[in-house]
């Protein structure tokens, strides 16, 4: 006998994982079912892979899978198509066969006598605390199409700012890439060939082109340690930064990075704004609201700002006051708060201030993506311009002892 590790779906929905002993996969995969259990995975696999196993299918377009889910769900419902029924669609239209089988668990516990809510709750990396919440209101106030309406709106303007800046720095990216590269292979390949001339010569090398030279045989013979350095160094800061402390270092000092680190700013002010509309406008309590929208930040130092903020709250603050004093937010984010609070209108005015960031993160990407690109290109033109030159003069002085 064998020891196989599984994950199973019980019938409350929970994800069950552990080991079993039998003599093949179909064995054991026959008495988890006996169990009551659905499986998942039955593998030999060594336990940390097993217990934490993810498909494939599902974490590639686990963003795009959520968004389409909501969008499908919020056309059915708002035509009247009954709940179950809609869920049943929803997973014949989706084409990753890894999201089709988390939408048929959810109909699955759905039919067993569970609130949506709880049902969505069994996936929780596919949909967040946020997502459940909205879910939960809806559920509460009769008015579920609504909800998966405006949480539509949400992932697709939550998405369309991620891509926005995503795809607004693939470029600089990717200039600064083939730049190096183009310099790299000068000095690896071309410039070797160009030393031959004086290897057997007693011509007196200028002084760029003698540099020039040095560098190529560094580079030649010395590229692997600098790859290797440079690799130990991506492992460690990656290592350091998944720490706690080595996060909150970090999401507090690339705040500060000149144009970039604004940008970041407003992107998680709208990130938050937009998730607090959401969750306000459908009666989530305001504490609640905060504890849930923090969530949602990718930055570590701003989410933990959060904490003071829900605790003014609770001592009976209001909201701006607390956010201005946390200093984590732009000023003008506490000003339109409170005139929200004044007004009584605060998920308007959350809507309003998500809207205001968001159009200008766009701008403060567009701003350093406009100079950064002209920097690199100036940088790599003197750079390869200074090769060109070196080479230049070394012909030149050939042809001096020619003549």
């Amino acid at each position: 006998m064998a020891t196989f590790f599984f994950r199973a779906a019980a019938s409350d929905g929970r994800i069950r994982s552990g080991s079993f002993s039998g003599d093949n996969e179909k064995l054991v995969t026959r008495e988890l079912r006996k169990q009551g259990l659905t499986p998942i995975y039955v593998g030999l696999s060594p336990k940390g892979s097993a217990l934490n196993l993810k498909l494939p299918s599902i974490t590639g377009g686990k963003r795009k899978d959520v968004l389409f889910f909501t969008q499908e769900i919020s056309t059915l419902l708002n035509a009247g198509v009954p709940l179950d029924r809609a869920l049943s669609i929803t997973a014949e239209l989706t084409v990753n066969s890894g999201f089709r089988f988390v939408v048929l668990d959810v109909l699955r516990v759905l039919k067993s006598g569970r609130s949506l809510a709880d049902s969505l709750s069994t996936h929780p990396d596919h949909f967040s605390d946020l997502y459940l919440n909205m879910v939960r209101a809806g559920e509460a106030s009769g008015s579920l199409a609504i909800i998966f309406e405006r949480l539509a709106e949400f992932e697709r303007s939550r998405d369309d700012l991620r891509n926005y800046i995503i795809s607004s720095l693939i470029y600089p990216a990717l200039l600064t890439l083939v730049g190096l590269g183009s310099i790299f292979m000068l000095l690896n390949f071309v410039v070797p060939r160009f030393a031959v001339l004086f290897a057997d010569t007693r011509i007196k090398v200028p002084v760029p082109t003698q540099l020039m030279l040095t560098a190529s045989q560094v580079v030649r013979e010395y590229w692997w340690m600098a790859a290797a350095a440079l690799a130990a160094v991506i492992i460690t800061w990656t290592l350091y930064t998944r720490t706690p402390s080595g996060r909150l270092w970090w999401d507090r000092n690339r705040l500060k990075i000149p144009l970039l680190g604004e940008a970041l700013r407003k992107a998680d002010t709208a990130r938050f704004a937009r998730a607090m509309a959401t969750l306000i406008g459908n009666t989530v309590p305001l504490v609640q609201s905060i504890a849930i929208a923090s969530a949602t930040l990718g930055n570590k130092m701003i989410a933990g700002a959060m904490v003071g903020v829900a605790q003014g709250v609770k001592r009976g603050e209001g909201i701006a006051v607390p956010l201005r004093k946390a200093g984590v937010f732009p000023p003008l984010a506490a000003h339109l708060l409170t005139v929200g609070e004044e007004t009584g209108r605060l998920d308007q005015m959350f809507t309003r201030m998500a809207d205001i960031y968001e159009n200008d993160t766009r701008v403060s990407i567009k701003q350093f993506t406009s100079i950064f690109e002209p920097v690199v290109i100036l940088v790599m033109g003197i750079i390869v311009g200074s090769l060109i030159l070196s080479m230049l003069l070394a012909i030149s002085s050939i042809n001096d002892v020619a003549i």
